[in-house]
C-alpha cells in the first residue's frame, strides 16, 4: 500500500503567496532576487513555522563542496548533473548502468512533505517530489538473498572542491537494511516544491529516508548495490562512536557531544525556542516496528 503523508499541501503557505510576500520585501528594499517558491508548515503536535525555499537550499551538509552550510550553494553548480547514470549491481535480475531515463521511466513522481532532521539538532521541513526506492528495486529485481542495499554518491574531485579535505574518506557511502529501503516512506527524491532539485540539495536524485538523521539521506547517487552484508557508510567509518549504521532519530540517545532531546528549526529566527525531538522523527507509527526487540541504545 503506498504511504499517505498527514502532512498535506494544506498545511504549506502557497507557493505564489510566498513569491508576492518577497516580491513586495524586494520592491521596498530595491534588491533584486531569483526564482524561489514558497515555505511549508508542519502538521506536528508543536508550533512551527515554515522553512522556506531559500533555506532549504542555502543551508546545507553537502562536504564534497565545503563543511560550511553556505559552501554547498556557492561551489555546486560546478557539478555536472546531465548526462547522469545509475550503476545498479550487486543481487539483482537486472543489473547495469542506467540513464536517468531509465531510471525515472514508469515511475510516479508524488509530492511528500516530510520532517528533516540533522544529527546536528537542526531541521527542516521540506516538500520533496520523488519516488519510492522499493519501485525502483522492485524495477531490477531484487534477488532473495540480499539484505542491504549500498549507496554511492558521485566522486568527481575536478568539480568537489571538498573532496581535497581528508574529512571523510570519498566517496561518499551509505547504507540501509533492505527492509528500511523497502519501507513506503523511504524515497528517491528528484525534486522540492515542485522544481528540479538543485545541485546543492542532493540533483538529480538522492535519498530521502525520514526517520534518520540526514546524513543517512544520501546525494548524487551514481550507484546503489544490493548485498547480503552491511555495507560500510562514510560517517561510522570516520567515527563508529558518534555515528551508528541505523542512525534512527532517537531523542533518548545523545549524540557523545550534544543532546539530541531537542532540535533548532532552520528559518524560526534567533530567539525562537527550541522544539522537541519526536522518536523516529515523528514516524514511529509507521517504522517501529522495523525494529521490534532492537536494543536502540547499542544499534544506533
Amino acid at each position: 500500500m503506498a504511504y499517505k503523508s498527514k502532512l498535506t499541501w494544506a498545511d504549506v503557505t502557497p507557493k505564489q503567496s510566498w513569491l508576492n510576500r518577497r516580491q513586495i520585501i524586494a520592491g521596498a528594499s530595491g534588491l533584486g532576487f531569483g526564482a524561489i517558491a514558497g515555505p511549508i508548515a508542519a502538521a506536528v503536535p508543536i508550533e512551527r513555522e515554515p522553512t522556506s525555499y531559500e533555506d532549504i537550499t542555502s543551508y546545507n551538509n553537502f562536504y564534497e563542496f565545503g563543511t560550511g552550510k553556505e559552501d554547498p550553494s556557492r561551489y555546486a553548480d560546478a557539478m555536472t548533473t546531465d548526462p547522469w547514470s545509475v550503476q545498479i549491481d550487486g543481487l539483482v535480475d537486472r543489473p547495469g548502468s542506467y540513464d536517468l531515463a531509465d531510471v525515472l521511466k514508469g515511475m510516479d513522481i508524488e509530492e511528500r512533505i516530510y520532517r528533516f532532521r540533522c544529527v546536528e539538532a537542526w531541521s527542516m521541513v521540506i516538500p520533496w517530489n520523488g519516488f519510492e526506492l522499493r519501485a525502483l528495486l522492485e524495477k531490477v529485481g531484487v534477488q532473495p538473498s540480499a539484505k542491504y542495499v549500498a549507496f554511492e554518491t558521485l566522486y568527481r574531485p575536478e568539480e568537489m572542491r571538498g573532496t581535497r579535505s581528508r574529512v571523510l574518506e570519498w566517496p561518499y557511502v551509505e547504507g540501509l537494511r533492505l527492509d528500511e529501503a523497502m519501507h513506503p516512506l523511504t524515497m528517491v527524491a528528484t525534486g522540492i516544491y515542485g522544481e528540479s532539485l538543485l545541485n546543492q540539495n542532493g540533483a538529480p536524485l538522492r535519498l530521502v529516508v525520514p526517520w534518520k538523521y540526514g546524513f543517512k539521506s544520501i546525494k548524487s547517487i551514481v550507484r546503489i548495490t544490493l548485498t547480503d552484508s552491511e555495507p560500510p557508510t562514510s560517517w561510522n567509518k570516520a567515527n563508529p562512536r558518534e555515528y551508528g549504521f541505523y542512525s534512527n532519530v532517537n531523542p533518548e540517545v545523545d549524540h557523545p557531544r550534544w543532546s539530541q532531546a531537542s532540535e533548532r528549526e532552520v528559518g524560526a529566527g534567533i530567539f525562537a525556542s527550541r522544539i522537541d525531538t519526536l522518536m523516529f522523527n515523528g514516524y514511529a507509527e509507521e517504522v517501529a516496528s522495523l525494529y521490534a526487540g532492537m536494543d536502540l541504545s547499542r544499534f544506533f
